[in-house]
C-alpha cells in the first residue's frame, strides 16, 4: 500500500522545514531536500527548495547524487554475494587476499573491515587529507585523483587505533580494503562489480561508481558548500564537481532516491543474498557510547536505529562534499526512505531522524 496523507504531510513538514532554517541550527537553511518513501511497489516523493541556486529550477526526483558512505551498503552486499560464492570467506585475513599490502593484514579478517572492528587509521583523518577536503582549500584540490593503494598508504602512515577485534572504529579505511578485495576476487573493477552484480540485477539506470570522472552521467542536482565554515552566514559554493576517488569503495557511489530505495528493499527483502549471508549482515551490535553514533548498531556495513516510536530501521548514512543522504528501512524491506539534501554543513541527524520518525509512523 501507497504511503497514507497524514504520514505524507508529516514528511513534507520536515523537508519544507529543512529549507526554511528548521533543521541546521543556524536557521539558515539548506538548498533543497528530497525523499522518497518506498512501500512494495509504491512510492512518494517530497521535495522542497532548488536543485539549483542560480536557475532557482526546483528539486526532482530523477536528479542523481553522490550518496556518500551509503556507498559501504553496496560494497558489503557485493562481498557478501562472494562469500555466497565461496570465492572468498568473512574469515579470511587481508593478508590472504592482498598480501603485503596491510602491517598486520594477517591479524585483520573481511567481517572486521565490514564491522569496523580491524583497529586501522581510517585515512579520512590524515592531516593532509583533512587539509586538502574539510577546509577552506578545497576548492583548489576539488581534481585531486587518488589511488585506493595511495589511500591504504595513507593509513598505514599512522599507527592502529587498536588490536583487530579488540574496539569499534568507524574507518574508511577498511571498505578501501574491502572493494580491493572485491577486485582480486571477481577479476573485474570495482565499478564493473557494482554494474553487473547490483546496479543492472535490479534495473538501477541511474547508479554507479564513477572511479576518477568529475561529473554526472545525468540530470543532476548542484551540491553546495560552505567550505566547511561554522558561520552561518558564510558564502556558499558549488562543488558539484570534484574527483571522488578518495572515496573509493567508501563514498564515491552516484545514484536517486529511487535507485536507493529499491536498493535498500531488494537487499533486506533478501533478493540479493543467500540465507546465509543475510543472516551475517543482519548480526548488528550495540555500538560503544561515543564511538560513531549513539544509540546505532552496526553490523557488516549496515547500521540500525530503533526510533522514539519503537520503530527499529536498518541503512546507512552518508557524507561527501556538498552531499548529505540516509537510506533506512523495515527489518523486511517492505517500508524504505531515502533523503537527500544538496549541501555539506550542519549537522542533520536530527533532521533525518524526525523525518523517518514520520514515515515510519505505525499505520492508523
Amino acid at each position: 500500500m501507497a504511503i497514507d496523507q497524514i504520514r505524507a504531510a508529516a514528511v513534507q513538514l520536515v523537508i519544507d522545514g529543512a529549507v526554511a532554517g528548521n533543521g541546521t541550527g543556524d536557521g539558515q537553511g539548506y538548498p533543497g531536500m528530497i525523499a522518497e518513501v518506498r512501500e512494495g511497489k509504491e512510492a512518494w516523493f517530497g521535495t522542497a527548495g532548488v536543485a539549483d541556486l542560480r536557475s532557482g529550477v526546483a528539486r526532482r526526483a530523477e536528479e542523481q547524487f553522490r550518496v556518500g558512505s551509503i556507498t559501504k551498503l553496496f560494497t558489503s552486499a557485493v562481498i557478501l554475494q562472494l562469500a555466497g560464492e565461496y570465492k572468498l570467506g568473512l574469515d579470511d585475513t587481508v593478508e590472504r587476499h592482498l598480501p603485503g599490502l596491510v602491517e598486520g593484514g594477517e591479524a585483520i579478517t573481511i567481517r572486521q573491515l565490514l564491522n569496523h572492528t580491524s583497529g586501522l587509521f581510517t585515512y579520512t583523518l590524515d592531516e593532509d587529507l583533512l587539509g586538502r577536503f574539510h577546509s577552506e582549500k578545497v576548492l583548489e584540490h576539488r581534481y585531486d585523483k587518488f589511488t585506493p593503494q595511495e589511500l591504504v598508504r595513507l593509513a598505514m602512515s599512522h599507527p592502529a587505533d587498536f588490536r583487530p577485534g579488540e574496539d569499534f572504529g568507524y574507518c574508511n579505511t577498511n571498505f578501501v580494503l574491502a572493494a580491493l578485495i572485491i577486485e582480486r576476487a571477481t577479476g573485474m573493477s570495482y565499478a564493473e562489480a557494482i554494474e553487473y552484480r547490483i546496479a543492472r540485477v535490479l534495473k538501477l539506470s541511474d547508479t554507479y561508481a564513477p572511479g576518477d570522472e568529475t561529473g554526472f552521467r545525468g540530470p543532476h542536482c548542484r551540491a553546495y558548500t560552505r567550505l566547511m565554515s561554522p558561520e552561518p552566514d558564510a558564502a556558499v559554493h558549488d562543488l558539484t564537481e570534484l574527483n571522488p576517488s578518495y572515496g573509493y569503495g567508501v563514498g564515491e557511489v552516484i545514484s536517486t532516491v529511487g535507485d536507493l530505495t529499491t536498493f535498500l528493499s531488494a537487499l533486506l527483502g533478501g533478493r540479493l543474498l543467500k540465507p546465509a549471508q543475510m543472516e551475517e549482515l543482519m548480526a548488528l551490535t550495540p555500538v560503544p557510547d561515543g564511538k560513531w553514533l549513539d544509540g546505532y548498531s552496526y553490523g557488516l556495513g549496515i547500521s540500525a536505529v530503533t526510533l522514539a516510536n519503537g520503530v527499529t530501521v536498518y541503512g546507512h548514512g552518508g557524507f561527501i562534499n556538498g552531499n548529505w543522504s540516509y537510506l533506512y528501512g523495515t527489518r523486511d524491506g517492505g517500508t524504505i526512505v531515502a533523503q537527500h539534501l544538496n549541501a555539506d554543513w550542519g549537522q542533520p541527524f536530527g533532521l533525518f531522524t524526525e523525518l523517518m520518525e514520520a514515515a515510519f509512523a505505525p499505520g492508523e
